[in-house]
């Protein structure tokens, strides 16, 4: 009886000091290596999320300045409109982000699995060999010893007893590592669930930030109308520079038809995504709020021309490409903000989408019909989320609600 509570006492012993085993080690694990992959691509995020902040900065704090208080209102919509852009740039790196903590966290649980079934295992092998020290006895190592018929005996019984205390003292350790692999393992999971609930946080704040700077972007050009001097003057640039842009959207066209008219005459391959003719309706909404021609102008409050349609749209809807060819122009300006213009072949058709707050594609990409090419928004001259869709042929501007069916869109 007494051997029994022996061994029970040495088995508590045992047991306290594996428990201070395993919180030293808790403090001190880290995790192990089999979702290295997916740390360093979170990390790599981490990392472009603090060039991002940099150059957030920066942009504020020339919105600060008085060089950004002496600025035209087209000048400081094109500073906001690059904080914009800085904005859905941190909101699309937290989005990864959180992304890659799916998978960091998946395999998180499955190392928790697999490290609880080796702890269980191990935790029946040392519960075995306990209840064989409580059955026999304590005392036995000694029993064995002195039972010993000569001093060689002896010495062959004491190197016996020291391999069985060793065979003790290596389950005794094993289960101590199988359970620090297990807790490593759950801390490491626990950490990764609260650093995405924390991306989480941040996302939400970004997506209020980018609210209030698109408002602030809007109010700069509603301010204007108040201002007849200042609007009319920013209207003649805007025009100037449309002019100008679409003198080299007509140049690039007939560049490209002249190559390919070439390469046809010398049999040569041809590079060129030739559009089918008819057009696909390039946003999500089918609704025209401002058609092609003479109009009052949302800025200016002034008859004015307009030159394609404005199609409503949700802020980051995707703007599809009408027809397949080649992208002529994916840039922004500060009339047109993000815009892209795809040539549609030797028959001198181009569309241009314009406003975009975020670009797909860039200059010189193939695109078919219905390929994503931007994201609807409000940038450079605009004072709402909508596309701006110009139809041209052969540089000459047409109504775009000529190439389509009028039960294809709705008139506001």
């Amino acid at each position: 009886m007494n051997n029994k509570k022996i061994t029970r006492a040495i088995a508590i012993i045992l047991a306290v000091i594996m428990a201070f085993s395993v919180i030293y080690a808790t403090l001190s694990a880290v995790g192990g290596t089999a979702s290295a992959v997916s740390q360093a691509q979170i990390d790599a995020l981490k990392a472009a999320q603090k060039k991002l902040d940099d150059q957030k900065r920066a942009v504020q704090s020339e919105i600060n300045s008085l060089k950004y208080e002496q600025m035209s209102a087209m000048a400081k919509k094109t500073v906001l409109d690059n904080r914009i852009a800085l904005t859905q740039e941190e909101i699309e790196n937290i989005s990864a982000t959180i992304e890659l903590y799916y998978g960091l966290i998946e395999e998180k649980e499955l190392e928790v699995i697999e490290a609880q079934k080796r702890e269980d295992a191990q935790l029946e092998l040392y519960k075995r060999r306990v209840r064989d020290m409580e059955e026999n006895g304590a005392v036995s190592y000694i029993a064995v010893i002195f039972e010993a018929a000569s001093f060689s005996d002896l010495l062959a019984r004491i190197d016996f007893v020291s391999d069985i205390m060793k065979s003790d003292e290596a389950a005794y350790q094993d289960l101590v590592e199988a359970k620090l692999e297990t807790v490593a393992a759950k801390e490491a999971l626990e950490q990764a669930v609260a650093e995405q609930e924390l991306e989480r946080e941040a996302l939400i704040l970004k997506q209020a930030e980018l609210e209030e700077q698109v408002a602030e972007s809007l109010l700069i050009l509603e301010e204007l109308q108040n201002d007849i001097d200042t609007r009319n003057e920013m209207w003649a640039a805007i025009d100037a520079e449309r002019d100008v842009l679409q003198e080299q959207i007509r140049q690039k066209t007939q560049e490209l038809k002249e190559q390919e008219e070439a390469a046809a005459r010398n049999g040569t391959s041809s590079t060129a995504v030739n559009g089918t003719g008819t057009l696909r309706w390039p946003a999500v909404s089918t609704v025209v709020t401002s058609p092609y021609g003479t109009r009052m102008h949302p800025i200016y409050n002034e008859l004015r021309t307009h030159l394609g349609i404005d199609v409503r749209a949700s802020y980051g809807s995707n703007i599809y490409a009408a027809d397949g060819g080649k992208i002529l122009t994916a840039t922004y300006s500060s009339s047109y903000g993000n815009y892209v213009v795809i040539s549609h072949g030797t028959n001198g058709m181009t569309t241009l989408y314009a406003h975009m707050s975020k670009l797909n594609v860039k200059q010189g990409d193939s695109v078919s019909k219905g390929d994503i090419v931007g994201f609807a928004g409000s940038t450079g001259a605009s004072t709402a989320t909508h596309l701006h869709f110009e139809v041209s042929v052969d540089g000459a501007r047409q109504n775009p609600l000529n190439y389509y069916s009028s039960s294809s869109y709705t008139m506001k």
